[in-house]
């Protein structure tokens, strides 16, 4: 197939680019690059299967030729990205989402948004199934992408229902690896530059807060599942192993062989207490489920950061 990825220069999305690649299919990348690389897809210049669109998809998008399949990866991802560009986040769900559904319509293409598990908010549900609607505030500085992105599912749907479109939606949930930036200030790249500098670690809170991650390679396996699949969706794409900020900056630092210290600092608003997904149905409308053990993933990303 020929492929487009909105977001292609993007950490998740350069990975799709790949796998899509060793996949056999014609792979377009499209990214505006306020938050992505082109160091990410550097290494998949010249392939006469790929090419590369500097282009924001919150203005009109062309594409030359038929198109099979988009995955609309485009936006900023990260709570230092969204908060260092809320406008352009709203935009690029609102906006991006809209141009890209509307390219999709014209080339009769199939659609995967790519959603999170952000549209759950602090959630008072827990773990999170797809049928839970969620803890949001919309007026707080998360909601610039928590409330994008629930937009960004609300028309997916309203293309699907109305014109019949073949769109998906998959919430992902805190994915990690190589190509992460240092700065974009998740706690995967924060605690590994922190713990490789020597510096202090710093946790936002007591520690108690939960998170689950899941490697990147598996987040891409799940996507592509579920462009094969004939389920739209919503579905959670994330590891199910939970454990605590507290006990996760324990592993970097056993991981690294740091001797940084663990400092604490007040909890950002809104900030979720608890993050762990239900992949019932992924394991049943899939068949997937994440295979990378966090000691594996995490020994792959540390070695990425410490090339650096």
């Amino acid at each position: 197939m020929r492929i487009l990825v909105t977001g292609g220069a993007g950490f998740i999305g350069s990975h799709l680019c790949d796998r899509l690649l060793s996949d056999g299919h014609r792979v377009l990348a499209m990214d505006n690059l306020i938050t992505g690389s082109t160091d990410n897809i550097a290494h998949l210049s010249g392939r006469g299967d790929f090419s590369f669109i500097h282009h924001d998809v919150t203005n009109y998008m062309f594409v030359a030729g038929e198109l099979d399949f988009i995955f609309h990866l485009a936006s900023p991802a990260s709570p230092a990205d969204y908060l260092a560009f809320p406008i352009q986040t709203l935009k690029v769900g609102s906006l991006g989402t809209h141009k890209a559904l509307g390219l999709a319509l014209a080339k009769e293409a199939g659609f995967v948004l790519a959603s999170t598990s952000e549209v759950y908010g602090d959630p008072l549900v827990h773990p999170q199934p797809e049928d839970y609607w969620g803890n949001v505030n919309p007026v707080g500085p998360r909601g610039v992408y928590d409330e994008a992105k629930r937009f960004a599912e609300a028309i997916t749907f309203a293309y699907r229902r109305y014109h019949g479109l073949n769109t998906k939606v998959a919430r992902i949930f805190n994915t990690y690896g190589p190509r992460m930036r240092a700065d974009d200030g998740r706690v995967v790249p924060s605690f590994i530059s922190q713990a490789l500098a020597g510096d202090d670690i710093t946790v936002f809170g007591d520690g108690s807060q939960t998170r689950s991650f899941c490697y990147v390679s598996d987040t891409v396996d799940g996507l592509v599942r579920l462009m094969a699949s004939d389920f739209a969706g919503p579905v959670n794409i994330g590891n199910p192993d939970e454990m605590t900020i507290g006990e996760f900056a324990d592993f970097v630092l056993d991981s690294v062989d740091s001797t940084s210290s663990i400092v604490y600092r007040e909890l950002p608003m809104d900030d979720p207490k608890v993050r762990r997904p239900d992949i019932t149905l992924a394991r049943e409308k899939l068949g997937w489920e994440p295979g990378v053990s966090l000691r594996e993933g995490m020994a792959r990303t540390i070695d990425y950061f410490r090339d650096r």
